[in-house]
């Protein structure tokens, strides 16, 4: 998997039931992953294991992180199609 943390191309990644959305300032992970004792949880998990380890150490090489992101516009803007 070639996931590459807050390089916004409008790209997600689907882990099962869960969702991974890319974006330029911060990234949505939404939905439901349940995780058993079986091979398909630890490949799932695996999964979920490479996107988080890939923004962790995206994060540790920025040099001066904020302490919290600027609230503001979190998705995509879409024209509306009936204006």
């Amino acid at each position: 998997m070639s996931f590459m943390p807050f390089d916004d191309h409008g790209e997600s990644v689907g882990i099962a039931g869960m969702t991974v959305e890319n974006g330029a300032d911060r990234i949505e992970i939404y939905g439901r992953l349940t995780l058993g004792r079986d091979r398909n949880s630890l490949e799932n998990a695996r999964a979920l294991k490479s996107v988080l380890d890939a923004v962790i150490t995206r994060l540790q090489s920025e040099p001066d992180l904020p302490e919290r992101t600027p609230s503001g516009e979190t998705s995509h803007p879409v024209k509306n199609p009936f204006a």
